[in-house]
């Protein structure tokens, strides 16, 4: 292993995780020494604005270079560029947010251990965005895995628990164990396609370098695109991409409200960041490396269509949905049949460098833009003990805060101006056309109409019905008032002044064609 930078820059590349392992042990500290009464009020506190401070420290570190070799810290293992650091941002935020989510939850709040694996998740998202070596990626992406199959299953019951409470319990339990079953199923799948790719590669783990070496191996096509698919597989799952999206109603279901938030943000997050990253890596399109346009276009047409199904599949179950959180688990499904477009278009000549920024800024204003929205799920349930669309009538009335951040929320979703998702939804778009596939931007135009019709039924649900709690206030606490403000405001701001974060994302997509 050769460490072509100094120590400091290899060190500087991961201040964030440093910083974040720092504040795990912090956290777990004060749990142990602070008295019951402080404690209480305390831990969740630290967690959430350590993770808040180190998102905002992350933006400013300074990337590696503009070369390639200068980028590539510890020996490979990691990148430094501007597409691990908009995705480092958004996760970190994202788990500080998650945080104060946590804190209005009884089942959590009190729990130290809630917040020390929110924030070892995060590492393992933080560092899944930057890997550069199929090592470090399978690590980082176990790390993040094994963490989210914990906070899915993380309410327990004790002795004086009511049958709510069991039952509640129960349900996160069972999310659990799928999430972990099906999670530890394709992870094989991941492994062996990798394994395979780096016996094809002659015995090479940096994913720049597998690219070259598979180009000039003799090794025939099958095998190759046997690795290939196993890996599209892997990553798949993690994506909640058709038909590897089963487990996602349930485990949303199931799972506490804020580990479920976190779940379709973070983990989708880091994800589509090393999907981005590795195929453009490993099977580079024609004007990268000539020797593997064959296999660049074998996935895109894949990816393609997956795209398709995905977003299709996704938005007509959610039609169907009663339950809220089981109608934006397929809405979440068909957000990543949106994001995919973005990556097929990264492997066209005229639209790569926009269809990774598409990715970035979409995935930016998704994580933003579902926090947002599961707040609201998190404060309608703790009110009422439901999770149903029918019982969100009157809530315009019964909390006019919670009702209209949903509401920027579900518009976002929808593609509706001025909110975050239209910008997002038309650069995917125009990464598509540009790409020259007419075709899958208008399925995904058409796609984007289907969801807006379930989107302004819970809109229309909470404004227009009637409730006979009408009058009964919903109370929002202050580290919910916090999430809710941030949030919202950083919707409307993504959709109306998103040149700087635009051109912050463009600068990422570059940084994926450096060499």
């Amino acid at each position: 292993m050769d460490f072509n930078n100094d120590l400091v820059q290899n060190m500087v590349s991961i201040v964030p995780e440093i910083l974040m392992t720092v504040l795990a042990l912090a956290v777990i500290y004060l749990d142990l020494y602070l008295p019951a009464g402080r404690r209480q009020a305390t831990v969740g506190y630290v967690a959430g604005i350590g993770l808040l401070i180190i998102g905002g420290l992350a933006a400013l570190i300074p990337t590696g270079g503009n070369t390639l070799a200068d980028q590539l810290m510890f020996g490979g293992m990691i990148r430094s560029d501007d597409l691990a650091k908009i995705f480092k941002v958004m996760i970190i935020t994202v788990g500080g947010l998650t945080c104060f989510m946590g804190m209005g939850d009884l089942r959590l709040r009190y729990k130290s251990e809630f917040y020390a694996i929110i924030i070892i998740a995060s590492i393992g998202a933080s560092l899944l965005s930057a890997a550069a070596d199929i090592v470090m990626l399978f690590v980082a992406l176990e790390t993040l895995s094994i963490s989210l199959y914990i906070l899915a299953g993380f309410i327990r019951t004790s002795q004086n628990s009511t049958a709510a409470e069991v039952e509640y319990a129960n349900r996160s339990s069972e999310s659990g164990l799928k999430y972990f079953l099906f999670g530890a199923f394709t992870s094989a799948f991941l492994l062996y396609g990798l394994t395979l790719v780096y016996g094809l590669s002659g015995g090479e783990t940096s994913i720049y370098q597998i690219g070259p070496n598979l180009a000039t191996s003799e090794h025939g096509t099958a095998v190759i695109i046997v690795a290939l698919g196993m890996v599209v597989v892997g990553f798949g799952f993690k994506i909640s991409a058709v038909p590897f999206h089963f487990w996602t109603p349930d485990v949303y279901e199931g799972a506490p409200t804020p580990v479920t938030s976190y779940i379709s943000v973070a983990s989708k997050a880091a994800s589509f960041a090393v999907l981005t990253r590795f195929m453009l890596a490993v099977f580079p399109p024609e004007q990268l490396l000539d020797g593997l346009e064959g296999y660049s276009t074998w996935w895109v047409q894949l990816l393609a269509m997956t795209s398709v199904v995905t977003m299709t599949l996704g938005n007509l179950l959610a039609l169907v949905q009663t339950n809220i959180k089981r109608m934006i688990a397929y809405s979440s499904i068909a957000q990543a049949g949106y994001a995919l477009i973005g990556v097929v278009a990264i492997a066209s000549d005229s639209s790569a460098g926009s269809g990774a920024a598409a990715v970035s800024f979409y995935m930016f204003m998704y994580v933003m833009t579902n926090t947002l929205l599961f707040t609201g799920i998190i404060l309608f349930s703790n009110a009422t003990n439901s999770e149903t669309i029918r019982d969100m009538a009157g809530l315009s009335r019964r909390n006019p805060a919670i009702a209209l951040g949903m509401t920027i929320a579900l518009l976002s979703l929808g593609g509706i101006p001025p909110a975050a998702g239209f910008f997002g939804k038309f650069v995917l778009f125009r990464a598509a056309v540009d790409a020259d596939m007419v075709w899958l931007a208008i399925i995904g135009v058409l796609n984007a109409i289907v969801a807006l019709y379930y989107y302004l039924v819970v809109i229309k649900v909470m404004y227009v019905d009637r409730s006979p709690d009408d009058d009964q206030p919903i109370a929002m606490p202050a580290p919910y008032g916090f999430v809710v403000g941030v949030t919202s405001l950083a919707v409307v701001f993504l959709g109306v002044f998103f040149t700087p974060v635009w051109n912050w994302a463009t600068t990422a997509g570059s940084d994926l064609f450096l060499r």
